[in-house]
């Protein structure tokens, strides 16, 4: 469902960029559902049995050349970053980088019953794997004004995604998830 959503806010034929590709399941769905596309990725750790092509990354440089691919794609990747102003740093990359869009998923946090029940979430998700847990959720606020900051718009913002099934979806789904789609000003 995920790589659906994702796939229909990408044009069709677009190169994506997918930063924190993890092993590359998200990408490789999205390509399953979207033909046209191509994705390739970057990881600050990147593993052997990538299923996409990945380039290893610092965690803070983009290492591709300014306007060099359609889109820039984060999937649950920038609340693992330690700092607000390092969100910033990876949004305002991936600025330089695409030539028109940024697309993210991640989650918002508006209150400590959010904040507590992603924390949940990101820790029986991740720990086993090993990832940073620094628990850096932002808030709807707090999303728009790094946008802002980075010179990106949102062009389309969507909440209540159906990514667990009822009755898991009462408590982990809520207004915990977003997809943001983003213009390059």
């Amino acid at each position: 469902m995920l790589a659906q959503l994702l796939a229909g806010n990408i044009p069709e034929g677009a190169s994506v960029l997918d930063i924190g590709c993890g092993d590359g399941t998200i990408a490789t769905s999205i390509m399953e559902c979207a033909p046209s596309l191509t994705l390739r990725g970057i990881e600050f750790a990147p593993r052997e049995d990538c299923r996409i092509e990945c380039k290893t990354f610092d965690g803070g440089t983009i290492p591709y050349p300014s306007d060099s691919l359609d889109v820039c794609m984060f999937v649950d990747v920038l609340h693992h970053v330690r700092e607000s102003q390092g969100i910033l740093r990876l949004l305002a990359e991936a600025r330089r980088v695409t030539r028109r869009l940024v697309l993210i998923k991640d989650h918002v946090s508006e209150n400590w019953i959010d904040f507590k029940t992603l924390q949940f979430m990101d820790w029986v998700g991740n720990r086993p794997h090993g990832v940073v847990l620094p628990y850096n959720y932002q808030s709807r606020a707090q999303w728009n004004q790094s946008f802002r900051e980075a010179g990106l718009a949102v062009k389309d913002w969507q909440t209540n995604i159906p990514i667990y099934p009822a009755p898991f979806s009462s408590v982990f789904g809520r207004q915990l998830h977003f997809i943001a789609l983003l213009e390059k000003q």
